[in-house]
């Protein structure tokens, strides 16, 4: 659990809150019809799952959900899937835009949590963890936590280091031998490197813990200026600025039970069609670095009434056989006379006999037909592919039927398409 007393012989009081609003344009059509941490992932999970995992396995259990766009799909897993002690105190909440302070929807991720004061004055914690929600990580918070109480900070930022070339889209943290923050820059052009660490930078992960005094000061006095009320490009700089005690957490330093050397450090922030596909190729590695088989740090999701995974047909010829390899397979799917590679599916799939899907990721209630061919492709819910159809093996068609192909050449088919053989 987290320290009882902070340094100044206070109770520690933890609120989480989650922000889970955004829109995330570059997920193409993934986001049409629902919030970047409603998209599925791993087959029976959604993105959201894994932060609310993290903290719930940390033993912190006072958590709101901040949303906005599109949110009724996060909003009912959430109501669904995260149900709480009630007796215990414990909840996760979500909290929908709601115009409490005029008539505008969030303008930044500062603004949404001032827009949403209420619920840390209601609570009235001591501390006030503020993460994203749509990243893949494990992370105990409560280390973190201890970190911030030990350093006697103000804010905490958790960082990871990442290659200079891939720096330029996170914020950069340079820090002195203490971990304090000397400076922070969102996504600059040529980011500072970590000292002794050519070709590396220290990003931060948008994961933040806070002094509650101190978010509500900044927090307010940012709603009052000309500013973007966004964490990484105002909150956080504007407090280094005056000097507060700003520390940066290093994230390489996170342990969680039952990880190995192997799973340390893992991040991945889904922002784009390609980082979203390649951290689903990373679950059906031989030894996945984000592992959703450890007994000790388990993924949390709701349950459903979706029978065992069904295999069926064994051709002696070998033509016609259900077979999965390097793959997830969710409750509820048939896999009749189809052979699968390298992919993720979700529940109630149907994939028919000669069908081939290789290196993809299929949403809940797709039909796959006889003699398919998919390859690098997510299908999105409810998508149906006609016998003999082909996806992912040639780009230029794959546009012309209006599907979005990313840079690494993985083809998103919209919601609800169907797919005929051309």
């Amino acid at each position: 659990m987290p320290p009882s007393y902070d340094s100044h012989g206070r109770a520690v009081r933890v609120l989480s809150i989650i922000l889970a609003g955004g829109e995330g344009r570059r997920l193409a059509s993934l986001t049409d019809e629902r919030a970047k941490p409603a998209v599925p992932f791993g087959g029976r999970y959604r993105i959201i799952d894994i932060v609310l995992s993290n903290f719930v396995n940390s033993g912190l259990t006072k958590i709101k959900v901040l949303t906005q766009y599109k949110s009724h799909s996060l909003e009912q897993h959430i109501a669904r899937s995260w149900r709480m002690s009630a007796i215990l105190d414990q909840y996760v909440e979500t909290v929908p835009a709601q115009q409490r302070t005029g008539k505008d929807w969030f303008k930044g991720s500062a603004d949404a949590v001032f827009q949403s004061m209420n619920v840390i004055t209601d609570e009235r914690p001591t501390h006030v963890c503020i993460f994203g929600g749509d990243h893949v990580y494990t992370m105990d918070v409560r280390q973190m936590i201890d970190f911030h109480i030990q350093k006697g900070a103000q804010l905490t930022v958790a960082a990871i280091p990442v290659p200079k070339k891939d720096a330029v889209d996170f914020g950069v943290i340079k820090v002195d031998a203490e971990g304090r923050v000397l400076e922070f820059l969102e996504k600059v052009p040529n980011p500072p490197e970590i000292p002794g660490r050519p070709g590396y930078c220290l990003a931060s992960m948008g994961n933040y813990v806070f002094n509650a005094a101190e978010l509500t000061d900044v927090i307010q006095r940012d709603a009052m200026a000309e500013t973007a009320h966004d964490f990484g490009k105002n909150i956080v700089p504007t407090m280094v600025a005056e000097g507060h005690a700003v520390y940066a957490y290093d994230f390489a330093t996170n342990i969680v039970p039952g990880q190995t050397e192997w799973n340390r450090g893992y991040w991945r922030d889904i922002g784009t069609i390609d980082s979203y596909w390649e951290s689903q190729m990373d679950l059906v590695e031989i030894t996945p670095r984000f592992s959703l088989y450890n007994d000790d740090w388990v993924i949390r999701t709701g349950l459903s009434h979706d029978p065992s995974a069904k295999f069926v047909f064994s051709d002696p010829s070998g033509n016609r056989v259900g077979l999965a390899t390097d793959s997830l397979v969710s409750n509820g799917c048939i896999v009749s006379g189809g052979r699968l590679h390298r992919t993720v599916l979700s529940p109630r799939v149907r994939v028919n006999s000669y069908a081939f899907v290789e290196e993809s990721i299929v949403f809940e209630n797709v039909n796959i037909g006889r003699h398919a061919r998919i390859r690098r492709t997510i299908l999105d819910k409810g998508v149906v592919v006609e016998d003999g159809a082909e996806i992912g093996f040639d780009p230029d068609a794959d546009v012309k039927r209006g599907f979005v192909v990313s840079p690494r050449g993985v083809t998103v088919v919209p919601r609800g398409t169907k797919v005929p053989k051309t």
